[in-house]
């Protein structure tokens, strides 16, 4: 089969490589899967970097979400051949391949209402963003979100749920072209970064949105001058989510400012659910999939890409030029 692996590290669009490697066998308990389609995250460039908290041997395939169709199924495994499941493969073997093979307590049924692009989109992003918004940050109807990148595939999930959630959105995004994605996404508000002055700025601009009250909920997949921003405008007993550092600036919080102005600083790093409650991350699945049948929530696809097109793809996610989810279709 076919399969894009990492030989050394560095930029997605130089070390990628699309290599001829053999099928994989599905062990006991696992699914082999025919990769339908395989959703482009922003860990897939640290990957290809080797600066994510996970550095797989070299070489290894990257795609950490993906939708497909059970082809075989090792000893003991009891999903259908035909089966669609959404996954994640384990690395080294991720998902930008025409084959994989998962751990079935790894794979989920794939939403009907969703096609295979949308599925693939699904997981990671929205359950990222419902445990950061509900679990977290325990947001309430009516209160006022504010989301950082709303218009990138972390950020547009998050909207998403806000919306369902009942609260008032406000996007942050960079650029004319993102401003009307965030729009179109339900943004009752949409600033762009780039046309205002800074960090003082940016803040200024929330306040004023909210009528001077701020934002309840902060969703920061950025971090840098986005997270210095949101704690310029926080409202009394705001929450602020730290979900990644996109920006790749780290922010080192002002634990005297958070004393003062009566905020917390939320962190989330959802794959610790799947360690400490899997419980908790099916029934966020039974969540998402009643919302995706409802039409509450739709992973937004800008781009669907041939196997061919993968190691771009990344370095354009990777570069922040995208918009939505872009996704991989062998």
């Amino acid at each position: 089969m076919k399969a894009w692996r990492v030989h050394s590290n560095g930029e997605p669009r130089e070390v990628m490589r699309l290599d001829e490697v053999p099928d994989p066998e599905p062990g006991p308990g696992r699914l082999l899967l025919r990769v339908r389609a395989a959703n482009v995250n922003f860990p897939d460039a640290l990957l290809c970097r080797g600066h994510y908290q996970v550095r797989p041997p070299l070489p290894f395939t990257p795609g950490v979400e993906l939708c497909g169709e059970v082809v075989a199924a090792g000893e003991g495994a009891s999903t259908a051949t035909g089966t669609r499941v959404i996954a994640q493969p384990d690395l080294p073997h991720g998902a930008f391949a025409e084959l994989v093979a998962v751990d079935e307590a790894h794979c989920a049924p794939a939403p009907k209402a969703l096609d295979d692009a949308e599925a693939a989109a699904l997981h990671i992003g929205y359950q990222t963003g419902w445990f950061g918004l509900h679990r977290r940050a325990r947001l309430q109807a009516g209160e006022t979100l504010l989301v950082h990148a709303a218009a990138g595939g972390v950020g547009s999930a998050a909207v998403q749920l806000g919306r369902a959630a009942g609260a008032k959105v406000i996007g942050v995004v960079g650029g004319p072209e993102k401003a009307a994605v965030a729009r179109e996404l339900g943004c009752e508000t949409v600033i762009d970064r780039r046309a205002v002055d800074g960090v003082k700025g940016l803040a200024q601009a929330i306040k004023e949105a909210t009528g001077g009250h701020g934002a309840d909920v902060v969703y920061d997949p950025v971090g840098g001058d986005a997270y210095t921003a949101s704690t310029k405008c926080v409202a009394f007993e705001g929450r602020i989510v730290v979900v990644g550092f996109a920006s790749g600036a780290i922010p080192s919080p002002g634990l005297n400012h958070a004393l003062v102005k009566n905020y917390a600083i939320l962190g989330l790093h959802w794959g610790l659910y799947n360690t400490h409650d899997p419980a908790a991350v099916r029934a966020c699945h039974e969540e998402l999939t009643r919302l995706a049948e409802q039409g509450a929530v739709k992973p937004l696809v800008s781009e669907r890409v041939p196997m061919e097109g993968a190691a771009d793809a990344v370095q354009r996610v990777a570069d922040g030029t995208t918009t939505g989810r872009v996704v991989i279709q062998p």
